[in-house]
């Protein structure tokens, strides 16, 4: 665990143990949006911390080891929950998945401060009352990026009458927005891509990203709107590729900035994502790529 840290990027959400079960085993791995992407940009080499909300038992530890293992520092502050959260996945014999949850969400002011970038979204964002203290800290922080991707779970959200404002309040928070194409059509349903970004700008982000599946991403700031095809792998699954797109998209950030992008730079942003998703969704689970293998 880390005490005060000031670091380049921060990470605020949800971090649980995913446990999937069958008739014949039952598995537990790390999981959490927020939480991966911080893994993801701890692989690649980028200074980074997260705050989250853990218990103080053996699957909190879990939580932090693997994610110290990848360069995270997990804030001490994020020790703060009765009970480490999960979410259990229970597969029948048809193949299909029963999802039950076990998640409180709140979250502490970090004693550390965030040099250059603020992450957040997910679940986080939405469930109360840290949703709340999610975006009071958004407002209260000086980092010149703010990065939000919703990464809807509607299982774990209210109505669409009661989510599209708590989207869309803390997208104007923000400087970059990034949605896949399955947030796009629960927020917007009805609504096609481009103009869902569109939509997204006109809160106030500089840029805007959609991930399209197998049909690529496409990236727009207000001069310019970018496609940029999906990379041909082999999927094994796509468990993770939508944070570790994220994970990228921060980590170009970081060098680039949001600010007056011309569209070369956002084809490389693009396809530097894709090509990072494309090295997680051929391997098993949420396992995002390190810099060597980029």
């Amino acid at each position: 665990m880390t005490h005060r840290r000031d670091c380049d990027v921060l990470v605020i959400g949800e971090a649980l143990i995913d446990i999937v079960q069958t008739d014949t085993e039952r598995i537990e791995h790390v999981g959490g949006s927020p939480a991966n992407v911080a893994l993801g940009l701890g692989r690649r080499g980028a200074d980074v911390a997260l705050l989250t909300h853990l218990g103080d038992d053996s699957r909190g530890e879990a939580i932090i080891q693997h994610l110290e293992r990848s360069g995270v520092h997990v804030l001490v502050e994020s020790i703060s929950a009765g009970h480490t959260a999960t979410a259990i996945a229970t597969i029948g014999a048809d193949g299909q998945a029963e999802y039950e949850f076990d998640l409180a969400w709140a979250v502490r002011r970090p004693a550390g401060l965030a040099r250059r970038l603020v992450h957040t979204g997910s679940v986080a964002t939405f469930l109360e009352p840290g949703a709340s203290s999610v975006r009071d800290l958004l407002r209260d922080i000086s980092a010149a990026e703010i990065t939000y991707d919703p990464n809807i779970r509607p299982a774990l959200l209210g109505s669409h009458d009661e989510a599209l404002p708590v989207f869309e309040e803390t997208a104007r928070l923000a400087t970059v927005v990034k949605m896949s194409d399955e947030d796009a059509a629960w927020l917007y349903p009805g609504v096609a891509p481009d103009l869902v970004l569109d939509a997204v700008l006109g809160l106030g982000p500089r840029l805007g990203a959609m991930t399209l599946g197998s049909k690529g991403a496409i990236i727009v700031n207000a001069d310019h709107r970018v496609w940029v095809p999906a990379a041909a792998v082999s999927v094994v699954d796509t468990i993770g590729a939508g944070d570790t797109f994220m994970a990228s998209l921060i980590n170009s950030l970081l060098i680039t900035g949001s600010e007056n992008l011309g569209r070369e730079t956002l084809e490389y942003i693009g396809r530097d994502a894709v090509a990072a998703a494309a090295i997680t969704v051929s391997r098993k689970g949420a396992d995002l790529p390190w810099a060597a293998e980029l």
